[in-house]
């Protein structure tokens, strides 16, 4: 295990390194690119945090065998906050209200200012941090679980919405859509939902149980899909300039490609797989459609982040992409096996149930079949 670790925290130094050299060749690519890997990687703990509360609040058998699952993927909240630093530092390369406010109208202006972006996004991470402690310290007290949970699922559903308008939609600050955080929500929903079912198809206390799962995968895609269809109703309808330009940049230049892709894998591939009863109870078919779920955040991250920002190197965004991919998938995966690890040692309920060794998976599942 620690020799694996080892490897895993030496790739990760030498992606941070090629990194490095993307900022100073080029900072404005390297920076986009970054960004797209962030609000992917980050919508999984920032999604399982919502899951984390519903188990609370909906308790069945698969909700409780998830907990740890939750424990560990909510406890990469801190990492993947000090992770946007660098977008912090190189704001002003990609969000162009940053770097001129000027131009803008007073609300605008005011509100997109860099000391308040800041102070704004400090103050998201802060909620969903204590939220997951509070989540995570109020296990088997009903009470406190019931109070934590409903508390917690009004704060997440506010935060979440500002988070996505001011990492994303400020991108285009022309631009506006009252359902653009929604979008965002419903972007971290579908991500920690997917994340979260294959890790439960994934421990030996679920495998060859898909009970539930299959519904709760398929109700985050329904609703991904509504919301993304009223979006474009509206604008559709409504016919105006600044909020139709928003669609025609992602209608060019290859862009359309990429966004039939995304319908076609994201929503017609899943929707009528699961219409199957093979495949709802089968886990291995959910567990791939969960993974093709989760590498279309990337695909859906790109195409809202990237058509926004001018001047960017195709080479360079891709290249510098795959890296900061590997870079941030490397560090939360080493951050979610050292909150199990603590877990375990702490003794905290659920914890133990999940192996970090190939060894012990192996008895666990040995010690069932028996």
């Amino acid at each position: 295990m620690r020799v694996r670790a080892g490897a895993r925290s030496g790739v990760a130094v030498g992606l941070g390194l090629v990194l490095i050299a993307g900022f100073v060749v080029d900072g404005r690519s390297t920076i986009a690119a970054y960004l797209v890997a962030w609000i992917a990687w980050s919508a999984i703990p920032i999604g399982a945090l919502i899951l984390f509360m519903t188990s609370y609040l909906v308790r069945r058998r698969w909700t409780e065998a998830l907990h740890p699952v939750f424990v560990a993927a909510t406890g990469t909240l801190p990492v993947v906050a000090l992770m946007l630093i660098p977008v912090l530092l190189f704001m002003k390369e990609i969000y162009p209200a940053l770097a001129d406010a000027a131009s803008l109208p007073p609300f605008k202006a005011r509100w997109f200012v860099v000391w308040f972006f800041v102070l704004r996004t400090v103050f998201y991470f802060a909620v969903w941090i204590a939220l997951a402690e509070w989540l995570r310290r109020a296990w088997r007290n009903d009470e406190a679980m019931v109070r934590a949970a409903s508390t917690g699922a009004i704060l997440w559903a506010l935060t979440v919405s500002f988070a996505g308008i001011d990492w994303m939609e400020q991108l285009e600050p022309e631009f506006h859509s009252s359902i653009y955080g929604l979008l965002y929500l419903s972007f971290a929903l579908t991500n920690g939902t997917a994340f979260v079912i294959a890790a439960g198809l994934l421990s030996p206390r679920q495998i060859g149980r898909s009970r539930g799962y299959s519904g709760l995968l398929l109700s985050v895609l329904l609703l991904w899909c509504y919301l993304h269809a009223m979006q474009y109703i509206v604008i559709w309808s409504g016919n105006i300039p600044k909020e139709v330009a928003w669609y025609l940049m992602r209608s060019e230049n290859g862009w359309q490609l990429v966004l039939a892709a995304l319908a076609f894998a994201q929503f017609v591939v899943p929707f009528c797989a699961m219409l199957s009863a093979r495949v709802r109870s089968d886990p291995h078919w959910l567990l791939a459609l969960c993974g093709l779920t989760l590498a279309m955040r990337w695909l859906e991250s790109a195409i809202l982040i990237l058509p926004a920002i001018q001047g960017l190197s195709v080479a360079m965004t891709v290249a510098m992409l795959i890296a900061a991919t590997f870079f941030l998938g490397m560090v939360l995966w080493l951050t979610f096996d050292a909150v199990l690890v603590r877990e375990a040692q702490d003794g905290a309920p659920g914890a133990a149930i999940w192996p970090r060794t190939r060894g012990e998976r192996e008895a666990r599942s040995a010690g069932q079949g028996s």
